[in-house]
């Protein structure tokens, strides 16, 4: 069966907490967990480094990464100051998800950014982002309604001869729910704008250059998005999330079948 690894998101130590109120707890979030499972792949929650393991080590348990939403982006990870207290972000989790998609790329493993993962995606290859779109882009819509929260949604268009518009052809419009208020800023030059919303021209997806556009392409799969496709309730006309699942485990069996071969051929010399 294909492990997914999936990073962490953090609860850091509080006072105030009645249950491990001194220690870290690392954990993912059900519908994500769900979401490759139902995929018929097993989600690995990706611990921080220890002094048994590196990050390369905890990677080479896993056939591809998944850089799990959450908390925002620390504006000290891409060389700002906070322009307010309400969104310090996690400087601690940027880091340690940094080194994960470092680590990821340099060893070919399959890399899937959702939400904040997008955003780290970008940071790590030196981008920046807007600490809140509608404080620093007044031209931008609302992204993120936290009463309605998975249930906002907005539509995107799919870039021409871009991966998302292979694998989902005949779609240049799609509905896509909206959960963040953070947002891509300078995009970093290694990176290439898969989608942006409709309404405003927020990027709403990448991939890695290097990344092809073709599914039937062995490239790398490196790619984001700026939505949740794991929050699969939703009217009839959502984009649906199979397709960008199946993509990114059909990179992973790619992978497994390249090293395969590699290792037969070595087998028979």
């Amino acid at each position: 069966m294909i492990r997914v690894g999936i990073s962490s998101c953090f609860l850091h130590p509080d006072p105030e907490r009645a249950t491990f109120s001194k220690k870290t707890l690392l954990y993912f979030e059900q519908s994500m967990a769900h979401w490759v499972m139902n995929h018929g792949a097993f989600p690995v929650l990706l611990p921080t480094e220890s002094r048994g393991l590196t990050t390369k080590e905890i990677l080479n348990f896993t056939d591809g990464l998944i850089l799990h939403g959450g908390a925002d982006v620390a504006p000290s990870s891409y060389s700002e100051e906070p322009i307010s207290d309400k969104w310090p972000g996690d400087k601690i989790r940027d880091q340690y998800e940094i080194k994960l998609y470092r680590e990821a790329k340099a060893i070919g493993l399959p890399v899937l950014g959702i939400c904040r993962g997008l955003q780290i995606m970008n940071v790590a290859e030196g981008g920046s982002l807007y600490q809140d779109l509608n404080t620093q882009n007044q031209k931008t819509k609302l992204h993120r309604d936290k009463n309605l929260y998975d249930e906002h949604w907005h539509q995107i268009n799919l870039e021409s001869n871009g991966f998302l518009s292979q694998i989902y052809p005949r779609t240049q419009v799609a509905k896509v729910n909206s959960v963040h208020h953070q947002g891509i800023k300078k995009l970093a030059k290694e990176l290439i704008v898969e989608a942006t919303s409709l309404e405003d021209g927020v990027i709403e997806a990448i991939r890695h250059e290097t990344m092809r556009p073709s599914p039937l392409d062995s490239s790398p799969f490196i790619l984001g998005v700026q939505w949740h496709p794991e929050f699969t309730a939703g009217p009839a006309d959502l984009l649906s999330e199979n397709q960008l699942m199946k993509s990114f485990l059909k990179a992973i069996e790619n992978r497994r079948a390249n090293f395969n071969k590699i290792a037969h051929q070595h087998a028979r010399k």
